[in-house]
């Protein structure tokens, strides 16, 4: 899964914490933070298997798996406590952990039960890696970038799925607060938001294999091609790197042209159209 040796350099000797990051977008950022030079990448989730799989397949000496299920904020803060100790410092944290819509949920038939167990993780989770993540580096003088994972369709509008774009909604806004309370401290907090990509979760929700679900969204980019997770996490490493060190408070959008098209009715598991 990864290579043998680092060959490029843009987070060179950083340490790392990426939620979210056994599989999908997340995997995607590990190994890319890896190849970047990363002296620690430590990967949370809670998908022990193939998070440690992919520990293993870098190097356990430069890289962790430590569960960490982000609705628990003890949890939380013992992830970015543990890095601290394991590394010395904390310099790049990606808040990427989220689950999709369970059902339809449109506003008339609105389940608040699922909308709390979607906020939970998509809004809780990420505030609280935020907090703690942030609170490592005041103490440790480490001027930081955390990067947290929104969407593109936080400023579009659905016929469904209304609980998953108001929590990246509140994504967006967290990071805007985050980073110019951040500021001042040298810390930079930014979002990614990607168009729809083939990750493992949006496949299992739309009951599709990649080349399947790749081959919907294809004619929704502007963009000839295909949207890939590696697209993102390249968004990710700029954000984290110096290449970006006077931008703060940003929203990237990576979604090949994905949001010029209009309203989306989108359901996964069935049809896209556009209006």
């Amino acid at each position: 899964m990864a290579n043998a040796k680092p060959c490029k350099s843009k987070v060179q000797d950083k340490v790392a914490i990426v939620t979210g990051g056994a599989s999908g977008i997340g995997e995607a950022t590990v190994l890319a933070f890896f190849e970047n030079g990363a002296r620690g990448v430590v990967i949370a989730d809670i998908q022990d298997e193939k998070g440690q799989k992919l520990a293993e397949s870098i190097g356990t000496n430069r890289s962790t798996y430590i569960h960490c299920d982000v609705t628990d904020e003890n949890q939380v803060k013992s992830l970015v406590e543990s890095t601290v100790q394991l590394y010395g410092q904390l310099d790049i944290v990606f808040c990427n952990a989220g689950i999709m819509s369970f059902g339809k949920q449109t506003v008339l038939d609105f389940d608040l039960d699922s909308y709390d167990k979607l906020f939970v993780i998509n809004v809780r989770g990420v505030a609280a890696c935020l907090k703690h993540a942030a609170r490592a580096m005041v103490e440790g003088g480490i001027k930081g970038s955390i990067i947290c994972t929104a969407s593109v369709i936080a400023s579009l509008a659905r016929g469904m799925h209304t609980d998953y774009i108001m929590s990246k909604s509140g994504v967006l806004a967290l990071m805007k607060c985050a980073s110019y309370q951040l500021s001042e401290h040298g810390i930079r907090v930014n979002c990614v938001s990607p168009g729809p990509v083939a990750t493992p979760l949006a496949c299992k929700k739309m009951n599709m294999g990649v080349e399947e679900a790749e081959k919907a969204f294809e004619p929704h980019y502007c963009l000839k091609g295909v949207l890939k997770a590696k697209h993102v996490a390249d968004a990710v490493l700029f954000l984290a790197s110096e290449d970006s060190e006077f931008v703060t408070g940003h929203n990237l959008v990576v979604d090949g042209g994905y949001n010029f098209r209009g309203i989306v009715k989108y359901d996964l598991g069935g049809e896209i159209t556009n209006t």
